[in-house]
């Protein structure tokens, strides 16, 4: 058997969500990732990632749906404009009415930082972190780290040099290694610390912009230039404030496995 399924048997029991949701066991290490660890950009310096569980798949219009009937306040017309935008739920009917009633399994969009964030610690748990979910991202169909199979790579590239379909599908498409679905070739995704991925532990006291941009002296920072797939979403998400809303950003929410808190 798969030793990454044998791990995520052993842990299926922790990863249980109280709201009903999916949630994948992620057994952590050591892992190695795109973007600079420490005060030395060029240098590779694996992390180690704490065990976790993640959402087997993007929350779905229809979970968002119920979330704000249970949650008015996160309704579009009454969330206040310092935490959603005005394209906030743009895609929706009404204020608690799907755009059609086959949207209900397709991944939420138009929701801001700040929106999801809410609905994970309403059912008891978090937004990823950028680490996890790269962790979660690396695998493919069998390997836990595919990163390093170019004919990988070509095929996730080829989903981010695709316009956004105007429908989006369902959820579900075929898992990966870990059994986590869609974390490519659906919707891009909300991490907790998006808008840290590109300062470095020092570059608030260097005094220097360009370390806080993407397209500037910030993106020479990147370990591993052949991600291009990784370092799009990085562009998207550093180029985003926390109330702002896409038709193309989801989000799925994490949770802790052991005694931790979200």
């Amino acid at each position: 058997m798969n030793v990454v399924r044998v791990v995520g048997i052993v842990l299926l029991m922790a990863c249980e969500s109280a709201a009903g949701a999916d949630y994948v066991p992620m057994p952590g290490g050591r892992f190695e990732s795109v973007l600079p660890q420490g005060l030395v950009p060029s240098a590779t310096v694996p992390v180690d990632i704490a065990p976790f569980a993640l959402r087997a798949t993007p929350v779905t219009a229809g979970e968002y749906l119920a979330f704000v009937r249970t949650h008015p306040e996160w309704r579009r017309d009454r969330v206040p404009q310092v935490f959603a935008d005005k394209r906030y739920l743009i895609d929706w009917r009404a204020p608690t009415q799907l755009a059609a009633a086959g949207a209900a399994g397709q991944p939420q969009t138009n929701v801001s930082w700040f929106a999801a964030k809410a609905f994970c610690e309403s059912e008891g748990a978090r937004l990823p972190t950028w680490l996890e979910w790269e962790y979660a991202a690396a695998a493919d169909e069998t390997r836990p780290d595919a990163r390093a199979d170019p004919r990988w790579r070509r095929r996730i590239l080829s989903w981010y040099e695709r316009p956004t379909a105007a429908v989006l599908p369902d959820v579900g498409g075929p898992p990966n290694a870990y059994g986590v679905h869609d974390l490519h070739g659906t919707v891009w995704e909300w991490v907790d610390d998006f808008n840290a991925l590109f300062i470095a532990g020092d570059s608030r006291t260097q005094g220097d912009p360009d370390t806080l941009k993407f397209c500037g002296a910030g993106a020479i920072s990147v370990i591993d230039r052949e991600s291009y797939a990784v370092l799009m979403r990085i562009a998207l998400l550093s180029s985003l404030g926390a109330a702002d809303t896409t038709g193309n950003l989801g989000f799925r929410c994490a949770r802790p496995v052991s005694g931790e808190t979200p």
